[in-house]
């Protein structure tokens, strides 16, 4: 086993970060055209690349970054011919439960830093936290060949629970780490104490699409969601691009910190709650964390092989499962549950998409309630 999962630290080196500042000193932005105005219609305005990169090269302090992350312990290991790394936050109470937790795109492991010391506070409720970073995001990488998505990921992360000594344990995850966090459920259903799947209501635009679409809906129901469809269909450009043809983005990711920037943030600034947000930092912290790693291509290449893998984002299980809805509209049970046969499902108004970062003490309350009842 110590030969299998080695201590990890991350220590970018310093000729790194003087690199990304001489690039973002030299960064070329592309010029105003007269007349328009500097909104979010045509994408993420150029005047908003420009304070935040400014701030990334002149504000933004990475080794602070750097330092809580390595407050937790982290380690790697290598799983079916790929390094994993993942950190792994043990509770003082003996008994807590193992919880994995998966992040989704575009984000890291750095989504959990907010939740990982009070899901780990000794109690009742406490857990002992495996955070694992998806194949080809962050220090997993670089990648050890094709072929790495939903389906060999699931079975990758099974694995890692494995290795550390956790035959039964709880899974949750929002975006690309729900349909692992299902799969898991559905493959390993003696092994899955419980699934538990945060969401926003940006989620029903893929009704009759990736997901069922019910029918009856009301004329409000059918608005809302013509709404949120029509939201999908001007932003998903990004999804389309690397779904096809991730190695021509690759190219503006790993050579450009200006162009990862914009990538990431526009779709932070689309995916979060309007009345909350994202502090700037731990959005560069993110956006940090692709371009030392150079995991934008990386990671466009996952959802690449997710797109051509063959297998679909939902797997049913009979392990209880739990929902959690922030930025909720009634709507989006009534196309994601329609017979409300999910037990556990909870909406907050506050939060958005990643829930981690904007909401953690919800999210953590509601991980705690929906896993008490399960832990006997």
């Amino acid at each position: 086993m110590t030969e299998d999962i080695r201590p990890f630290r991350i220590e970018v080196p310093q000729a790194d970060l003087a690199d990304l500042h001489r690039r973002l000193t030299e960064a070329r932005f592309a010029a105003p055209v007269p007349g328009d105005e500097p909104d979010w219609t045509r994408g993420i305005p150029t005047s908003h690349v420009r304070e935040l990169a400014e701030y990334w090269r002149d504000g933004y302090d990475w080794r602070a970054e750097e330092a809580a992350l390595n407050a937790f312990p982290q380690f790697t290991t290598v799983i079916d011919g790929q390094v994993i790394h993942f950190l792994h936050v043990r509770s003082p109470q003996a008994d807590a439960v193992p919880l994995l937790l998966t992040h989704g795109y575009p984000s890291t492991v750095a989504e959990f830093l907010d939740v990982l010391g009070p899901l780990t506070e000794p109690g009742p409720d406490a857990f002992h936290v495996v955070v694992p970073s998806l194949p080809g995001f962050g220090f997993s990488t670089p990648l050890s060949g094709p072929g790495w998505e939903l389906a060999r990921t699931t079975d990758a992360f099974a694995e890692l629970m494995t290795r550390l000594g956790y035959d039964r344990f709880a899974a949750q995850g929002g975006d690309i780490g729900a349909g692992v966090t299902g799969r898991l459920a559905a493959l390993y259903p003696d092994r899955v104490l419980g699934t538990h799947v945060n969401s926003d209501r940006g989620t029903i635009a893929l009704a009759g699409e990736q997901l069922p679409l019910p029918g009856g809906l009301t004329p409000g129901e059918q608005s809302e969601l013509d709404a949120a469809r029509e939201a999908w269909k001007a932003g998903r450009g990004y999804l389309d691009l690397q779904s096809h043809t991730p190695e021509t983005i690759a190219a503006a990711l790993t050579d450009s910190p200006v162009g990862q920037l914009a990538w990431i943030a526009e779709k932070f600034r689309a995916w979060t709650n309007p009345d909350g947000g994202i502090a700037r930092d731990r959005l560069l912290t993110t956006v940090s964390l692709y371009w030392f790693t150079r995991s934008g291509a990386t990671a466009a290449r996952f959802l690449y092989e997710a797109a051509h893998s063959g297998h679909g984002w939902l797997a049913p299980s009979a392990v209880p499962a739990g929902w959690a809805v922030f930025n909720a509209s009634p709507v989006v049970r009534r196309i994601m549950d329609p017979a409300e046969k999910i037990a556990h499902w909870s909406e907050f108004a506050e939060g958005g998409h990643f829930a981690a970062m904007e909401a953690p003490g919800l999210l953590v309350g509601d991980i705690r309630k929906f896993f008490r009842g399960l832990r006997e």
